[in-house]
This record gives C-alpha cells, sequence and structure tokens, in this order.
C-alpha cells in the first residue's frame, strides 16, 4: 500500500495528478487526511474526501509515503508529530519516501536526506538539510523521490509509478496519457 498524505493547503495537483497516475498504473493507493476530518480542504479552497484518517491505518506495512506540496500543507505535514514518527519508521526499515515542491523540508528537517540528491520548490532549498539540492524537476536518489513544483506534479507521479513497476511498463500509460506528445514540444 501507497500512502498519500493530505494536510489542509495541500497544493491540489500536487497531489491528485500523481495519484490518478499511480492508480491507473494499477498501484494500491490510500489517500490519509492527517486533520480533523476526511475532507480537507486544498490550497485553492478544493475540498478532497481522504480515503481515511490517519489514526485509523497502520502505516508499519507502507510500500511507501508520498507527500504533495502547497502552503500551509506542507508545514501542516511537518507539524504533524504522528506522521514524522512513521516517516523515521519507514525510512529506518529502508523503504522509499516522495515528495514534492515545499513537502521535501519535512525530509530535511527530520534530518534523513543527508548526502542525497533532491529538488524542492524553489526558495525551500535551505530546508533540505544534508541534501545535495538538484534544481531538476523531478530527482529520484535511492529511496528517495522528489519533485520541484507543480509543473513536475504528472513526472513526479510518473517516476513513483516507474519505482515499483519499471519504465518500460509505464511506458504505454505515459503514451496513453498523451503526455509523450507534450514533452516533445
Amino acid at each position: 500500500m501507497i500512502y498519500l498524505f493530505l494536510a489542509t493547503g495541500f497544493e491540489d495537483i500536487e497531489a491528485l495528478a500523481p495519484l490518478d497516475i499511480m492508480r491507473r498504473a494499477g498501484l494500491d493507493v490510500t489517500t490519509v487526511s492527517i486533520m480533523d476530518e476526511k475532507t480537507v480542504l486544498s490550497a485553492h479552497g478544493v475540498g478532497v474526501v481522504a480515503d481515511a484518517m490517519l489514526a485509523d491505518v497502520d502505516l508499519t506495512e507502507a510500500q511507501m509515503l508520498v507527500l504533495p506540496g502547497g502552503l500551509p500543507g506542507s508545514t501542516n505535514l511537518d507539524a504533524c508529530e504522528p506522521l514524522r514518527r512513521a516517516i523515521l519508521a519507514h525510512h529506518a526499515q529502508g523503504k522509499p519516501l516522495a515528495a514534492i515542491c515545499a513537502a521535501p523540508m519535512v525530509y530535511g528537517h527530520l534530518g534523513i536526506l543527508d548526502g542525497v540528491r533532491a529538488t524542492c520548490y524553489p526558495g525551500v532549498e535551505s530546508q533540505l538539510k544534508g541534501a545535495v539540492y538538484t534544481a531538476d524537476i523531478v530527482t529520484c536518489d535511492g529511496l528517495f523521490i522528489t519533485g520541484r513544483g507543480p509543473a513536475a506534479a504528472m513526472a513526479f507521479g510518473y517516476a513513483i509509478a516507474e519505482h515499483f513497476l519499471g519504465k518500460d511498463a509505464v511506458a504505454p500509460l505515459r503514451e496513453g496519457m498523451i503526455y509523450n506528445q507534450l514533452l516533445a514540444r
């Protein structure tokens, strides 16, 4: 199971585009509200109903934890102690983590990016403690997948799908979603 966390102020496209891609690819993804209710308001006022509440999921068996960016969504994720503990436990088990936009700062604040190549939204680089900043649209390094910002949302989603399924398996999905034509422009 892949868990994608929603906090008030999450960036709409950075949560929903990767979610869409992962589910189209056949991956088992559950959205999780870290707030007090299942409906979480995005940075642009869109209410999204999460599949589950944080208190109701067992993250010990998670395959990957995914953090969408946005503000104040990223700072809300960073302030959630149960999520922070789950991320540290997940990392200690050598399991993959993904974050986009401002959300990689959560990993930086936890001190788990030491020597890891990572990207994030411009201006958040100083929050990636120990990371080697790339400024790439998407950076994959070991157990980490990071994305730069809203324009990277689809590439970020494909990178997560490719992590689990491989590039060849995801290639038809890219083609079917006309993503390759976008890149060819």
